[in-house]
């Protein structure tokens, strides 16, 4: 099966081409192309995404790059099997600009429709890069999502927890914000904190010790706030320890929450399958591409008996690849979309248990 994927949920647009083999279901894919353009630099000067620009770049951007996309592929647009796009969740505007351009490409063709579901895309990325078969544990942690998922099989999702106020991606970039790192936040914290002392600055963490699965970062960039106030002027050493005991404290959050997560998955598992064997948990989403969290998550799962998984760091952020993977695993099992599709701002992972 050969899938065209489509991207535009908020500030990349992206194209892919990639290949599903019906006897491999459990992955991996092959990816014939994944074509991605990033508009950092028309949001930077504003700190952040803004809706109207990011838009407008996706519809002069996504033509050419989708005839990219196939070109480096190396096949014809008849070829393919499928179309998918981002239906949502995401910036509206962006989403029709890649929702409608997936439908006008399949009604011409006459080929099948998929509207996938952004964070489906991630939860099933890892299982493009290598096999891996259902259930296991995500910790989908991004810009705008962190969530503790079940993912017990196409479509099939139990959420564990999810973040209450601010994602971890979001608290990076609105803690760069304030640290006048620039945008995005999350690689220039990451960046900055390699040269600082995470034990400077007692920073809390939020939810913490309550045996739950939910998250809180919006008090982080308070007190980061504060601590800066309280020691104007700040030194470059200051930010550099500012931004080791701001990652730091995101980490912990993130180890804490997702070790309860794995004890609730483990007695699921044990209820269901009379063993605990082969638990796997899998984190997908932008942040995972941090090297100081990724490391503390899978030294994690070492202690805990989990396989860990991620993919490669360019599959951890947006890409069209894992949204023609998502709709290639639909396809495989015949669950298409409609051609009235309506984009969608908020979607979340539980209603595709309907679908």
């Amino acid at each position: 099966m050969t899938v065209l994927g489509i991207e535009t949920s908020c500030d990349e647009t992206a194209a892919a081409v990639i290949r599903l083999d019906p006897e491999k279901p459990d992955g991996p894919g092959e990816i014939l192309s994944n074509c991605v353009h990033s508009q950092i630099d028309a949001h930077a000067p504003y700190g952040g995404v803004v809706p109207e620009i990011a838009a407008r770049r996706h519809v002069s951007i996504i033509d050419g790059l989708v005839e990219q996309a196939v070109a480096d592929a190396d096949i014809n647009l008849t070829e393919l099997d499928g179309i998918a796009a981002t239906a949502g969740p995401g910036l509206v505007g962006g989403v029709m600009v890649g929702l409608m351009t997936g439908k006008m490409l399949a009604l011409s063709l006459d080929k099948p429709f998929i509207g996938v579901n952004h964070l489906e895309g991630h939860a099933l990325t890892v299982r493009l890069c290598a096999p891996l078969a259902f259930p296991y544990l995500l910790l989908l942690v991004s810009g705008g999502h962190c969530q503790l998922i079940a993912v017990k099989d196409h479509g099939l999702y139990e959420t564990y927890g999810s973040t209450l106020d601010d994602a971890a991606g979001e608290a990076f970039d609105k803690a760069a914000k304030l640290m006048g790192l620039g945008y995005p936040g999350g690689p220039a914290i990451e960046k900055l904190a390699q040269k600082g002392d995470a034990t400077v600055f007692d920073l809390p963490r939020p939810l913490t010790g309550d045996g739950g699965c939910d998250f809180s970062f919006s008090g982080l960039k308070t007190a980061l706030r504060v601590r800066a106030t309280q020691m104007q002027p700040v030194s470059e050493t200051d930010l550099a320890n500012l931004a080791a005991s701001l990652q730091q404290a995101i980490t912990d959050c993130l180890v804490e929450r997702s070790h309860n997560a794995m004890r609730r998955f483990s007695q699921d598992r044990s209820a269901q399958a009379g063993d605990n064997a082969h638990l796997k948990f899998v984190v997908a989403g932008g942040v995972a591409a941090n090297t100081h969290i990724k490391t503390a998550l899978e030294q994690m799962c070492d202690k805990e008996n989990f396989s860990f998984h991620v993919a490669p760091p360019h599959l951890c952020t947006d890409n069209a690849a894992m949204i023609a993977w998502a709709g290639a695993e639909r396809l495989r099992i015949g669950k298409l979309s409609m051609l009235n599709m309506a984009a969608r701002p908020r979607w979340p992972l539980m209603e595709l248990n309907r679908l």
